[in-house]
């Protein structure tokens, strides 16, 4: 198992590519959870995410003849960008194998640095399999995302920079797929700070990790369903499941929900574009998850950035609808001149802004002379849209709200 001089070994290395991310206190976080948070920015990290780091310890630890033969690796986006670049630092060949379902900024990311992009299988564990496959036929180095000593030294590099800003936290909060990260963090943390709690943060739609957490023994899952896609890991490695019961205090879940609630916290009020499993660990502490004294001095790791602006978007909608921030509508009206003038003119009683109207006459269910308007609105808090309704209702409107 590597011990503290491994990841300071490490730390001489990854400084060639990486940057050192920096640690900042979270006032609006800390005053809606109650304790002294702190966040590591990893989601500034070259390559827009923690990997790189361990992508890099990696390759850098082979020989020449072993470069010669050039690396393999099994992404769905950031441990690929961070063995390209790593491989384009050393001026070697590097074959990525990523599901068929990943998005085209993804595969683009990817062959930015110059690395060949081999799109195989309908999930991460086909690509993966896939991946090993086509590193042995062509006798290349297969780089592991998380199972492998020389990347688990590489991903600890974080904890140096922490404890070097933030001295003996009481709390560091790591979020957990396969469990590289965590394991490394935990490995450091434990020989620095020895009181600090190292605590896990996995998804509730991948909690195979959190499940073998408790039964001390490695359980697989049998599929994954998460927005968190870079913690989506179905099965459980032996490896950094001998570290995470050695070092690490305490594991806990959070869900889907909770998960788009931090992503949105930290674009809206800490200016942050985070992804899924960055966001885990403050989807925790926003929804109380911890059992910690109040004004506890925690980190929380927000491993990476790169989030799908499509799902960035659905988040970004649901947030508003779920805030009362924006409201849906489907209302009937009768077919005639003048209708849909009467009911923009309540909605502007109202004091509503209208962003989005369709309107249909042909529906099946529609009696004949009757149309339906769905409206989007923008709105400001669930009062407003209390009054939008009674409005409606004293207009005579049958309506219907879209959730």
């Amino acid at each position: 198992m590597i011990r503290l001089e491994d990841i300071e070994a490490a730390a001489g290395q990854v400084h060639k590519v990486t940057v050192k991310t920096p640690l900042f206190h979270a006032p609006k976080l800390s005053e809606t959870c109650g304790f002294d948070v702190y966040l590591k920015k990893e989601n500034l990290q070259n390559t827009g995410s923690f990997k790189l780091r361990g992508a890099f310890n990696k390759i850098a630890s082979l020989s020449e003849e072993e470069r010669s033969r050039g690396v393999v690796a099994a992404s769905a986006g950031n441990h690929a960008q961070g063995v390209a670049l790593a491989a384009k630092y050393f001026g070697i060949p590097a074959t990525i194998v990523m599901p068929e379902t990943t998005p085209l900024t993804k595969v683009e990311g990817v062959k930015s640095y110059g690395a060949q992009v081999v799109l195989n299988g309908a999930n991460y564990d086909e690509a993966y399999a896939y991946a090993v496959g086509y590193a042995k036929e062509r006798g290349a180095v297969f780089v592991h995302p998380f199972a492998d000593e020389k990347v688990i030294a590489g991903q600890g590099t974080i904890a140096l920079e922490i404890l070097e800003s933030c001295e003996k936290p009481d709390a560091i909060l790591v979020p957990v797929g396969g469990g590289g990260l965590i394991s490394g963090i935990a490995v450091a943390v434990k020989a620095l700070s020895p009181k600090t709690r190292i605590i896990g943060v996995a998804a509730e739609g991948a909690p195979a990790m959190k499940l073998s957490f408790d039964a001390k023994r490695p359980i697989d899952t049998t599929s994954v369903r998460t927005i968190a896609d870079g913690i989506a890991v179905r099965d459980t490695s032996p490896t950094t499941l001998e570290y995470i019961l050695r070092y690490v205090d305490e594991m806990i879940l959070v869900n889907d929900d909770e998960i788009a609630n931090a992503i949105l916290f930290l674009l809206e009020k800490q200016k942050l574009v985070v992804e899924g499993a960055g966001a885990v660990g403050v989807a925790a502490l926003m929804h109380r998850r911890l059992d910690l004294p109040e004004g506890a001095r925690v980190v929380t790791v927000l491993s990476g950035g790169n989030i799908d602006v499509t799902m960035l978007s659905v988040i970004i909608e649901k947030g508003l609808l779920k805030s009362y921030r924006k409201m849906k509508l489907i209302v009937t009206l009768v077919d005639r001149p003048g209708s849909l003038m009467k009911l923009t003119e309540i909605l502007k009683e109202a004091q509503a802004n209208i962003v989005q109207i369709g309107y249909d006459r042909t529906s099946l269910d529609l009696k004949f002379g009757d149309a339906y308007v769905s409206i989007a609105l923008e709105t400001k808090g669930k009062e407003h849209q209390q009054l939008i309704k009674r409005l409606l209702h004293e207009h005579g409107y049958r309506f219907e709200e879209e959730h």
